[in-house]
């Protein structure tokens, strides 16, 4: 094997065992298994200093001598000694690696801890003790052989030794003396025989009827091999030995049938098809002896079943043990026929065959798990319920459920404990390494334990019910967390219902499945542990720390169920917007105008708000211009206590965000709308059509959308939700209430990944509110700049005139006081004076209107610009919502999901301003 592949074969064994990836997601397996083979090969380390090393033990070996621990000192070089005709490559690496792993070895080692390394000798034969040798002959009963005996003589000596002499042939007969066995020891196998008179008649028929065993097998003319005949009652004695499991003649150690024999009266191929169908017998039954057989296993659920196989077996040897009466002490006439005899075993033999075929089958199969029996067994109850065994269907299902029983310790702890059992394999619940944070505990802190192939660690008959039991357990663990929780003995334990045979399927005569049988009776008891825990913890949740307040203030801040508190809010962010400032551009300034605007739904203390810099736009104009500059930075922050973060993560928090700034993106553009930026000057008429019929779609629009909202997503959804929360029966189910419920109107509001096409586009719908009132308010401003220029034109024309007049009034009143002086007509020139003031008056006037018509002219070419511009918003919103209505629909009608009925009324909705006659410029 190539140094790579070499590589390449240790990296995945790494991986497997450290990672624990599933073999499901090849992709993030591949990447990582692709990382950690660069990391290898690019590795920066360099080797061990060996010299360094060889300085560091030596130095410990000086260390030793120097603590008064000479012999620790002389034992280290010794070995170091030894070592060094073995040194390779990598010695100073596991050196090193040893040194580093060593804890204080000048204190903490000891010299006799070298005796634990050595070897121990594989073909050493175990020493032969007394306790051994008193267990096999029986002295550890015999408690008077240890008693200390006074061998004294006595004052009687004469005496002493008339009883010895009396009981001289009982000493010779039993092992024990009278001086050192009392007399209330129990007797010996010697002291019990007793010398039968007449026995040997008896004896002799006895080993006469044995002959057949020891006959010699001669040869017949054909140099074939003479077969020794059998009677029926000798072959039937052997068939039942066999079947006990125990040596016979006429089968040999593999249950085959020995040739050497042949049942008289009846054909050798009778005889041998008879033999191999007994012979079969004896052999499905060997593993299920054997197994029954094996030393007791450590497993508690292998330990029952090895039980329930030993009290089957047992069962089926009375039912041999009463055959052979009826044929040990024949006292009339009795036909011996295999064939009745094998009739008579076949129901009795049925199961057994059964568990023999699990047992091999557990024995075939790698890595099992101790639960796979029952596994194996519940599918053998219910096909010999489907075959009508009756016999065997009673005693499968007793083994099983008797199995069953010890599997339901580890169960039965957990729910009413919310315990584990340490070291137990067979458990489906793992608990992790790492401590959670409290809110944290239900998700967390326990899992079930899946192996890399996606497989559960339980039995499959219990998937229907790994989830209950998973939370009732959890239940117990949260209430520990809450003190509210109050242990098994100082409780009311409800009836729990027995699991055994005769009540989960009654008198097994039913004819509904075994499998729904079980379902019945497991569903109840676990109904029993299960009901009481998520009960009390949801009563909790909901009353002591206030669940369905905590719904209704989420409502309120995210989905602004209470339209005067949100339209507060907003206003007050809106017109700073408008007003170009940037106070409230701070997370506590936004706190305050939250827990101001929020405080009748929301107790303030568990509100705050913060800002996101990533959509903070460079300047106030720039936040202004666009629906999605600044909104989205806005994060009000509502603190929830940690049992309620349980059902309510910060995943889901987000969902709500999401739906929060879409709202008040749609109450930015309706605001805008609503209140527009009024001048002193009046809009053109032509304008102003324009204008109006532009900003009442665009607010039909936006009302659209928030009727959808409020009335379609928001008000149906609320309803069934808290209609679902009263059929809840844990966390669990209140979670999953609630992670459906922002499901469905994330997905409903357009706000998922298929339907972000569209909501972009409804957001630019809303810009293009935002972008016609700016162009209006533009508009606005102009006009009332002309309208300040003219005013202030005329003005200065006007004083120009009146001072033009005054100076020339006073020299017509100079020249008449002069006229008059010398005698002269003025008349005539009077009127010349008159006609030419005349004449300088028109000219000013016809430079005025001159001045306005340009004036005019300028704002005329400017209102062209203004109504193309106002075209193009038209034509965009058109555009718009052709898109956004065709979207939903062709979304609506390729997809399955539930919200699609919700998009084609939408597209609907919105269908209707397309059809409305479209104004004409």
């Amino acid at each position: 094997m190539s140094y790579l592949s070499e590589l390449a074969a240790l990296t995945d064994e790494l991986i497997d065992a450290v990672a624990a990836i599933p073999k499901t997601q090849k992709r993030k397996l591949k990447s990582l298994r692709e990382s950690t083979v660069q990391s290898l090969l690019n590795q920066n380390y360099l080797r061990t200093n060996q010299f360094e090393v060889q300085n560091r033990l030596i130095g410990l070996v000086e260390r030793f001598r120097i603590v008064d621990r000479e012999p620790l000192g002389d034992a280290l070089e010794e070995r170091l000694e030894a070592l060094k005709p073995h040194v390779n490559d990598f010695t100073p690496e596991v050196l090193q690696f040893l040194l580093e792993l060593s804890d204080k070895p000048a204190e903490k080692s000891r010299l006799s801890d070298l005796a634990r390394l050595k070897e121990a000798e594989k073909d050493a034969v175990p020493k032969l003790t007394w306790r051994q040798i008193a267990k096999e002959d029986g002295w550890h009963q015999e408690r008077a052989v240890w008693k200390i005996l006074d061998h004294a003589p006595s004052s009687d000596e004469e005496d002493y030794y008339e009883r010895e002499e009396v009981q001289s042939d009982v000493s010779i007969a039993s092992p024990s003396s009278v001086s050192s066995v009392p007399d209330d020891a129990p007797p010996t196998a010697q002291d019990l025989a007793i010398k039968l008179t007449g026995g040997e008649e008896s004896l002799r028929k006895i080993l006469d009827s044995q002959d057949w065993r020891n006959a010699t097998h001669e040869v017949d003319s054909n140099g074939q091999q003479k077969k020794t005949p059998v009677t029926s009652l000798q072959l039937l004695r052997e068939v039942v030995f066999m079947l006990r499991g125990l040596p016979t003649s006429l089968f040999d150690a593999a249950y085959k049938p020995v040739p050497d024999y042949v049942l008289e009266g009846v054909s050798w191929q009778t005889y041998d098809g008879l033999m191999n169908t007994f012979s079969e017998c004896g052999r499905k039954l060997a593993p299920l002896r054997s197994y029954a057989g094996k030393k007791e296993r450590e497993e508690p659920l292998l330990q029952v079943f090895q039980d329930s196989l030993q009290k089957a077996l047992y069962s089926f040897d009375q039912e041999l043990t009463a055959i052979q009466e009826r044929f040990v002490a024949v006292q009339k006439d009795v036909i011996v026929s295999l064939v009745a005899i094998l009739t008579e075993l076949g129901p009795s033999l049925s199961p057994l065959y059964t568990l023999s075929g699990i047992v091999q089958q557990v024995h075939r199969e790698r890595n099992t798990k101790a639960f796979r029996y029952l596994e194996l067994l519940y599918d053998a109850v219910g096909m010999a319920q489907m075959e009508g065994s009756l016999d065997a269907y009673k005693l499968l299902g007793s083994i099983f459920l008797d199995c069953f029983q010890v599997y339901l310790k580890p169960i039965r702890l957990w729910m009413e404990e919310g315990e584990l059992l340490a070291g137990d394999r067979t458990f489906f619940i793992g608990k992790s390494s790492a401590r959670p944070q409290l809110h944290q505990i239900w998700e967390q802190q326990f899992h079930q334990l899946i192996s890399l192939d996606g497989v559960l660690n339980a039995p499959r008959f219990l998937s229907p019910a790994v989830d209950r039991i998973v939370r009732a357990g959890k239940s117990i663990v949260v209430l520990k967390h809450l003190k509210r929780y109050s242990p098994v003995a100082n409780r009311v334990k409800a009836d729990e219902p027995p699991m055994d045979f005769a009540s989960v399927c009654s008198d097994g005569t039913s004819f509904a499945p075994f499998s729904e049988l079980f379902g019945i009776a497991f569903n109840k008891w676990i109904q029993s542990k299960y009901h009481s825990a998520s009960i009390t913890l949801l009563d909790i949740l909901f009353d002591s720390y206030g669940l369905s307040r905590a719904f209704d203030a989420l409502r309120c801040l995210y989905l602004m169920s209470d339209g005067a508190t949100s339209d507060a809010f907003a206003s007050t962010i809106f017109r700073q917007l408008d007003n170009f400032s940037t106070s409230w551009n701070d997370k506590f300034t936004l706190a305050e105008i939250a827990q101001e605007a929020f405080s009748q739904c929301v107790a303030g203390h568990r509100l705050s708000a913060d800002i996101d810099q990533r959509y903070i736009a460079d300047t106030p104009a720039a936040s202004r211009a666009s629906v999605r500059n600044t909104l989205p930075a806005i994060r009000l922050i509502y603190h929830l206590p940690w049992p309620i973060q349980m059902i309510i993560s910060p995943a889901e928090v987000k969902g709500y965000q999401t739906m929060f700034v879409f709202l008040l993106q749609t109450r930015r553009a309706i605001y805008l709308l609503k209140h527009p930026l009024l001048g002193t000057t009046s809009t053109p008429t032509r304008h102003q059509s324009t204008y109006y019929l532009l900003r009442t779609k665009l607010l039909w629009f936006c009302n659209t959308v928030m009727s959808y909202l409020t009335t379609l997503v928001f008000a149906p959804n609320i309803n069934k939700m808290d209609e679902a929360l009263q059929h809840a029966l844990d966390v669990d189910d209140v979670g999953e209430v609630h992670s459906k419920f922002l499901d469905r109107i994330l997905s409903e509001s357009c706000q998922g990944k298929r339907l972000r096409p569209i909501r972009d586009c409804i957001l630019d719908v809303y810009d293009l509110a935002i972008k016609l009132e700016d162009s209006h308010q533009a508009e606005m401003a102009r006009l009332e700049e002309e309208q300040q220029e003219i005013s202030r034109l005329s003005t200065f024309s006007a004083s120009q005139r009146q001072l033009q007049q005054q100076k020339r009034k006073t020299r017509a009143g100079r020249t008449a006081s002069l006229y008059s002086k010398t005698g002269l007509n003025v008349g005539f020139d009077g009127e010349e004076g008159n006609e030419d003031n005349e004449e300088g008056g028109g000219s000013g006037a016809a430079a005025n209107e001159k001045w306005k018509r340009s004036i005019m002219e300028d704002a005329r070419a400017r209102g062209n610009s203004t109504a193309a511009a106002m075209k193009e918003m038209h034509s965009d919103f058109e555009r718009h919502l052709r898109f956004i209505a065709s979207g939903l629909r062709g979304v609506a009608r390729g997809s399955r999901e539930d919200a699609a009925a919700k998009w084609d009324l939408l597209a609907e909705m919105l269908e209707g301003g397309i059809k409305e006659a479209r104004h004409v410029f």
